[in-house]
């Protein structure tokens, strides 16, 4: 494995060191958020697709290919399904709002009520994000280094707190490209074919393989709907995927930059379950069906190859773990810990201190949390249900529906929220229920108490149209980046 160590790194350097670079181009607020919002097609697709795929689309989806076959494609592909979703239909009005978060959207829609009650939800759901993948990359530095959890988590956490930290979303921008390119040839280009090569070919797993490995739906129709309930509509509303619909130069680079991470995300979804079929076709009795990624990677790849899909692994990981913090720091600082100083209105050039201290403090909290957690799905679960049960109608609404107003959006996230906890006691934190019926309820009643009470002002309402317009002021043009 020295040859591998060696490689894992010499990339782990490399991404520090792109991160100290990237540190020089945060010279505002709107760069260290949303990289000066001037990324171009090729920069924004690399850097969406890296935050979307994180561990449980590579780890997890090689295990549910493992487990079920073709159609353990479901859950990665459900996540492309709504980044492809937001991209075609959202992503272009929200690009145009210029804002930095999804409740500064909401304050805008309806009100400051409406943002506070956002803002708590949205944070929770991203720190959870963080410390679900600090806990991830770290369980990869305790396999490899023989290390206690602690310092893997500390190792880990270090890094990433560290280059989003020095440069915020340039920072994180710049990483996620290097980690785009890194799992693009390490999980596509090398263990892919090689998995099946080893397998004996389709025709050969297909032989070995168990009944219904290869239908689309042996995973079940309910499971393959919850999938689209949650990780679908999640991509529609979550804070960390909208941060990056920020970052392009225009409309056009979200809309189509977007589209092409989306169908790269349905590419990568076939690619997991087909590399966790090759595995169960040639290690059928593994102890526990999380070991396939690491199973196939240890036995079938040659040495320096290895190490590479490893860094693949890790640059998932990293990706999603730097979004999610960044998103969690911007939702404190900027929707919670400024309403609470009455400080909503600073200008673009302030803010960078405060938000990398919110990233620094955040992370190493997340750290802390992800030292005394070994799993921590459930509170993932419940951080997801709470989000799209209680934010996808007020939200989506808004930006669809005209007659929407405060009152509506408010009792829709009551309604919704409320349903969703008390379901997930009654039922069970992993239950299908919470999410059906939050929804269902949030949707009654945005509409009935929307009809019955007033409509928004029609001042607020022509302000808003003209923000979802871009007629507003903006900074000089600066330099896109591809």
């Amino acid at each position: 494995m020295t040859v591998d160590y060696f490689v894992m790194a010499a990339y782990l350097l490399g991404i520090i060191g792109v991160g100290w670079w990237g540190r020089k181009r945060a010279a505002s607020k709107s760069d260290f958020l949303v990289a000066g919002r001037r990324l171009g097609p090729l920069m924004y697709t690399g850097t969406m697709a890296a935050v979307v795929l994180g561990g449980a689309s590579t780890i997890g989806g090689v295990r549910l290919g493992y487990t079920y076959g073709i159609s353990g494609a479901a859950m990665v592909f459900a996540i492309g399904l709504g980044l492809l979703a937001l991209s075609v239909f959202f992503s272009a009005r929200i690009a145009r709002l210029k804002v930095y978060t999804v409740a500064e959207m909401l304050s805008l829609r309806y009100g400051d009520t409406a943002a506070v009650i956002a803002g708590v939800v949205m944070w929770i759901y991203t720190l959870m994000l963080v410390v679900t993948s600090t806990i991830a990359y770290a369980s990869v530095f305790d396999v490899l280094f023989d290390v206690p959890r602690w310092v893997a988590v500390v190792i880990g956490g270090t890094i990433v707190v560290g280059y989003s930290a020095l440069g915020g979303m340039w920072s994180i921008t710049l990483t996620d490209m290097v980690q785009f390119v890194v799992k693009s040839l390490g999980v596509l280009a090398l263990l892919l074919p090689i998995a099946v090569v080893r397998a004996g070919g389709f025709a050969e797993m297909a032989d070995r393989l168990p009944d219904g490995y290869f239908s689309p739906t042996s995973i079940g129709g309910q499971t393959i709907v919850t999938f689209v309930l949650i990780y679908t509509f999640g991509m529609l509303i979550g804070q960390d995927i909208w941060q990056r619909v920020f970052t392009a130069r225009s409309d056009k680079v979200a809309s189509w930059g977007g589209t092409v991470a989306g169908v790269y995300c349905l590419v990568y979804a076939l690619a997991g379950a087909v590399i966790g079929m090759a595995t169960k076709s040639l290690y059928p009795q593994l102890a526990s069906a999380d070991d396939a990624f690491a199973t196939i990677v240890r036995h079938a790849l040659p040495t320096g190859v290895r190490g590479l899909v490893l860094a693949a692994a890790l640059s998932a990981m990293m990706s999603t773990a730097s979004g999610a913090l960044i998103a969690s720091a911007t939702v404190a600082n900027n929707d919670i810990w400024a309403r609470l100083r009455h400080r909503t209105d600073a200008r673009d050039g302030d803010g960078i201190g405060s938000n990398r201290l919110a990233i620094v403090v955040l992370g190493v909290a997340a750290m802390g949390v992800a030292c005394a957690l070994g799993d921590v799905i459930e509170a993932l679960t419940v951080a997801y249900n709470l989000l799209v049960g209680g934010l996808l109608v007020p939200i989506l609404g808004g930006l669809v529906w005209k007659r929407g107003n405060l009152p509506g959006a408010m009792a829709s996230m009551i309604a919704g929220g409320t349903t969703v906890i008390v379901l997930m006691v009654t039922d069970g934190l992993l239950a299908n229920e919470p999410i059906y019926y939050g929804l269902l309820a949030g949707l009654v009643a945005y509409v009935a108490v929307s009809l019955l009470t007033k409509p928004t002002e029609e001042a607020v309402v022509q302000a808003w149209h003209r923000r979802l317009a871009g007629e507003q002021a903006v900074a000089a043009p600066e330099l896109s980046v591809v």
